[in-house]
């Protein structure tokens, strides 16, 4: 491809990302195929490069949006330490969660009750997404998210500006951030990135919070990419690489709710268990 010809790409990568968001509540207005070819690279088959099942597909390339987002929309996501090249994984198995399948332990849902807490959505996406790059002492399985570094950062805060990122943050009483995640959504699948905590079981109710969203808004799968003792004690399980990658190839395609900065109330964490906890916001006139 010349540069000519990769500025014109680029250039309508960027306006697809743009005219996908620009209508809430519909469809992902981007077709698969068209999902795959945003960025200027071409990445190979996982089962070809990586017969073995390591993880590592390819490594290179750069963090730009339509880069990112034709990467997850064909399976891999970028896992790599600052100052290394960008590593692209998609590990065999997957890790992944059905939101329909989600539930909750007792002891969740009588903290859920108990509380004063509110849930949101991409409310303060650039404070979670920093919380969660901080190294944690704790020795939980959510680990040390020492992976998210600046250039992570600055790429993912990129893609909630063109609202594929999107954040869930939990508050206490006073108004404190205490917990939270955030990943991607493209269609029907959410890409989990990472979660933390400040208060005992405050990701879990994000979790929780990101299960009813999910479901509420026709996301059927959760990617979690790699098991992990906390993930599985979720209700996370795994499944053989080609038969995600074949899952991911319909999903990424499919409608569902557009979820933006004002898209959705906030939620008690004591309506959680509600039958449709999430609320649209409503727009005055």
């Amino acid at each position: 491809m010349s540069h000519s010809d990769q500025a014109a790409h680029n250039t309508a990568a960027r306006t697809a990302i743009s005219d996908s968001i620009t209508r809430p509540f519909e469809a992902a207005y981007i077709t698969p195929e068209t999902l795959k070819s945003l960025g200027c690279y071409n990445f190979p088959n996982p089962a070809n490069v990586d017969p073995d099942g390591v993880g590592v597909v390819v490594v290179g390339g750069d963090l730009a949006p339509e880069t990112l987002i034709s990467a997850y929309a064909q399976g891999l996501f970028p896992w790599f330490n600052e100052d290394e090249p960008i590593a692209w994984w998609c590990p065999e198995p997957r890790c992944v969660m059905v939101p329909t399948d989600y539930q909750p332990s007792k002891s969740l849902r009588r903290q859920a009750k108990r509380e004063r807490w509110q849930l949101t959505l991409n409310q303060a996406f650039d404070e979670v997404i920093h919380a969660c790059s901080l190294p944690r002492s704790d020795g939980l399985a959510e680990g040390e998210h020492t992976w998210i570094h600046d250039e992570m950062i600055d790429a993912y805060t990129e893609l909630h500006a063109h609202g594929f990122a999107h954040s869930i943050e939990v508050w206490d009483d006073q108004q404190q951030l205490i917990g939270g995640l955030y990943g991607l959504k493209i269609g029907g699948i959410y890409f989990g990135e990472s979660m933390f905590h400040r208060a005992s079981n405050a990701s879990k109710l994000a979790f929780w919070g990101l299960m009813r969203l999910c479901t509420q808004s026709n996301v059927a799968l959760v990617d979690c990419q790699l098991p992990n003792e906390h993930l599985m004690s979720l209700g996370a399980k795994t499944l053989p690489r080609a038969e995600f990658l074949t899952q991911l190839d319909t999903l990424v395609g499919s409608r569902s709710v557009t979820w933006q900065p004002n898209s959705h109330q906030a939620l008690a964490v004591a309506m959680l268990e509600s039958p449709t906890p999430w609320q649209i916001q409503k727009n005055e006139s």
